[in-house]
């Protein structure tokens, strides 16, 4: 009866926890809805209307393709499982899924900036409903096709979708204020997602027991862990749908090369990613933000893997943790985070609250790595969960305006190369926990130096003092931020070579 009190107790505090997280989220939340109209003064009617247009067109057929992804994930480890592979079979589809989206995924994604966005994220939401279908097979090989598939899309959800954002934002004549907004609906939005697909999944794995379709022996199956797959199947359907119906197709800028039309939209598959390559070599601005970003979304993904087996064991032995409760209150933070940032980024540049954000996640991931008790793990999990919440608006209005137009897409993709050799680092050691949490922390602290020399670089500081007087600038600029600006941006940012 011992162990079943302490389990109550400690769900309790799980419990608990999360009700106190929910209502710092609800009070954040509440303060950046009203804290907007601060800002708001010189924004006309007709740019508040386009923008929220804009907003709603995006985030229908994003959050489709986000609720996909969600739905997905949690069950991809427990359907091989169930399937009777082994530890090591598993380990070899998971590196070809990250392997996939380093190599194709790279390449298929350099070509949007000139094959057209729109329609990549069309062919995104084919090739991920591809991979979706193949999950029903019992066969290694169909699977491995699947992981593959599921590679090549996920480059495309990381990348293209933020590019034609972007690009919308500027050919709309939006300025940087409101693309920092649409980030920050996003992220809120993902976070929302993120929830109900877990709860969705749950209850669709468990409705009905996975079983051979008889005919095929037991090569195909249907029903339980296959059931969140099938929504997702679903869900991508409409994404392509929706974006089909709702997006107007937007490239990556041609510059002066226009005037050659087709020939030059047709040049070498490869040519996408061999371009971003050079830009990214000159330009130590834009290399720096893909190293800053790899090294935060790396340590994002190590956490990812990691979490689950830290608390596990550090709770006590026989207790059940309820892992739906704390991925909801994971979720929570982030959704705190990004409310926090729509509150922030009136009154600090981005480049400044980043700063703030790395050095606030590398903090929390120290205390992650050195925690002696659950709850003292688990605060520091909450607090870099936030910093995740942050850090996604952030870094999209970075690198809208330090990653040149043309090349968007393909330099996104070249961004996540290194992320994925981290992902891959990460999963061919045997770490542990401990061990894994540390590196998070040290590349943290490592992202956190290199986001100061950024930001100096970006705002042109002498040294670290100037801050205030860029902050007391800015403040009263925001309140004047206008299209201009952005279309600048656009053309002339990522020129910026070293």
């Amino acid at each position: 009866g011992n162990q079943s009190t302490l389990s109550l107790v400690r769900m309790a505090d799980y419990t608990t926890i999360f009700f106190v997280t929910m209502a710092i989220n609800v009070i954040v939340t509440f303060l950046s809805w009203t804290s907007g109209g601060k800002n708001e003064e010189n924004i006309t009617v007709d740019q508040k209307t386009r923008h929220s247009q804009l907003l709603r067109k995006y985030l229908i057929v994003y959050l489709l393709a986000a609720l996909s992804d969600w739905l997905q994930g949690p069950y991809v480890y427990a359907l091989y499982d169930a399937y009777g592979y082994s530890q090591h079979d598993i380990a070899i589809l998971f590196v070809a899924g990250f392997g996939s989206s380093m190599g194709f995924g790279s390449f298929i994604g350099g070509m949007a900036d000139w094959g057209g966005r729109r329609r990549f994220i069309i062919i995104f939401a084919i090739i991920y409903a591809a991979s979706c279908v193949t999950k029903h097979f019992k066969d290694f090989k169909i699977l491995m096709l699947g992981r593959l598939l599921g590679g090549i899309a996920t480059s495309l959800l990381f990348s293209v979708f933020e590019a034609w954002l972007i690009r919308s934002h500027s050919d709309a004549k939006l300025g940087k204020t409101f693309l920092s907004k649409s980030f920050s609906w996003a992220a809120y939005g993902n976070s929302v997602v993120a929830i109900g697909a877990g709860l969705i999944a749950n209850w669709a794995a468990e409705a009905i027991e996975m079983k051979p379709i008889m005919s095929s022996g037991d090569l195909i199956n249907v029903g339980g862990f296959l059931n969140p797959f099938d929504i997702a199947f679903v869900a991508l359907v409409l994404c392509g749908m929706c974006c089909a119906a709702l997006w107007e197709e937007n490239y990556g800028d041609q510059g002066d090369d226009q005037k050659s039309g087709d020939d030059n939209r047709q040049s070498a598959w490869y040519d996408g990613l061999r371009n971003a390559y050079t830009v990214t070599i000159r330009s130590r601005d834009i290399l720096l933000c893909g190293i800053i970003s790899s090294l935060f979304e790396g340590s994002m993904y190590i956490f990812v893997f990691m979490w689950t087996p830290a608390l596990k064991n550090l709770s006590k032995e026989g207790t059940d943790i309820p892992f739906g409760l704390i991925f909801s209150t994971f979720m929570v933070s982030c959704m705190a985070g990004s409310s926090l940032f729509s509150i922030l980024v009136a009154r600090i540049k981005v480049e400044a609250m980043a700063v703030g954000v790395f050095a606030a996640s590398a903090l929390a991931m120290t205390l992650v790595a050195l925690g002696s008790s659950d709850v003292m793990l688990y605060v520091g999990m909450l607090i870099f969960e936030m910093c995740v919440g942050m850090y996604f608006p952030i870094m999209g209005t970075m690198k809208g305006s330090i990653v040149p137009e043309d090349k968007r897409a393909a330099i996104y993709n070249l961004y996540r190369i290194p992320l994925n050799c981290i992902v891959l680092f990460s999963l061919l050691t045997d770490l542990t926990y401990t061990v894994s949490f540390a590196l998070n922390a040290g590349m943290l602290f490592a992202g956190t130096l290199l986001q100061v020399i950024l930001m100096t670089r970006r705002l042109n500081m002498k040294n670290v003092s100037d801050l205030k007087d860029i902050s007391q600038k800015y403040q009263s600029a925001t309140t004047v931020d206008n299209a201009e600006e952005t279309a600048a941006l656009v053309s002339t940012k990522g020129e910026s070579t070293v």
